[in-house]
């Protein structure tokens, strides 16, 4: 495989995992992508929210291409007493500011991703002084990894709200035979084996 190639299969796994964790959201009410679902506040509105800083620092500032509309979100990050700071959405930023932040910040990650090679190297400021130049190849895993781990949260999460699962728009990977008594049936099942083995 050429770096050409490998460059476009990460770009590739990139743009997957990014719908996967926007379809989330889809046909949920604004109460509902900002209702905290675990005790420490996760969110899906939050997790988009995050995902756009992640991608806005590791393809922007990193790579010495900032993005110019880092200032368009409230991130309080400045705010030591803020928990989980970027992991939500302010009552001021509405679903449709921060979807449309997400994808300006794919655009402009897109295109440094376009445009550098793989080997290209970045500065991360915030990691350690060993690991603190990392290359546009090494980013780009890392933000692979960081957004499917969100896409997880975001999967249990929905699933919590309204029963909704599955992988993406048209493709669920789930069995497609399966209703709501075989999936009752089968939860039963496995929490009658967690009892058993207490």
């Amino acid at each position: 495989m050429t770096g050409a190639d490998e460059k476009q299969a990460l770009h590739r796994y990139l743009r997957n995992v990014r719908g996967v964790l926007a379809w989330k959201l889809e046909g949920l009410s604004d109460y509902d992508i900002r209702r905290p679902m675990t005790p420490t506040g996760t969110n899906l509105l939050g997790l988009v929210k995050h995902c756009a800083g992640v991608e806005m620092g590791y393809f922007g500032q990193v790579m010495g291409r900032p993005f110019p509309g880092e200032d368009d979100l409230d991130w309080h990050d400045g705010d030591d007493d803020e928990l989980g700071g970027d992991m939500y959405a302010t009552a001021a930023e509405s679903r449709e500011q921060v979807t449309d932040f997400y994808r300006r910040v794919q655009a402009h990650s897109d295109a440094t991703i376009g445009e550098l090679p793989l080997d290209a190297y970045g500065t991360v400021p915030w990691w350690p002084e060993e690991r603190r130049h990392p290359t546009l190849h090494t980013l780009l895993v890392h933000t692979i990894q960081e957004t499917a781990r969100h896409a997880g949260h975001a999967d249990i999460i929905r699933e919590a709200i309204d029963g909704a699962a599955g992988l993406r728009d048209g493709v669920s990977n789930m069995p497609s035979e399966a209703g709501t008594a075989a999936w009752k049936q089968h939860y039963d099942k496995l929490d009658q084996i967690a009892r058993s083995v207490r």
